[in-house]
């Protein structure tokens, strides 16, 4: 089953942005907080090839971050996105 993950620090501003979008949105999402996991953290650095969070995947799909986030809303392409994971 494909799904939302979201690789998060818990002090991140950006985090908890882009999480309470997806709340509004009725998403569901699995949070990989890396804030004290370096090995987590290897792996989003492995995934995405980035080492600021948010990292946001939508199925296998790489978002990017939280204005990634936001730029798909605005665009009206988040939507699409989040019903092809409840088809």
């Amino acid at each position: 089953m494909q799904e939302i993950v979201i690789y998060s620090k818990d002090y991140c501003p950006y985090c908890h942005r882009a999480i309470a979008l997806l709340d509004i949105k009725g998403a569901s999402y699995k949070v990989i907080d890396v804030t004290h996991d370096k090995e987590r953290e290897q792996e989003m650095r492995q995934r995405t090839g980035r080492t600021s969070v948010p990292q946001i995947f939508i199925g296998e799909k790489a978002i990017g971050g939280c204005d990634d986030l936001f730029a798909l809303d605005e665009q009206g392409k988040l939507d699409p996105l989040l019903l092809q994971l409840s088809a």
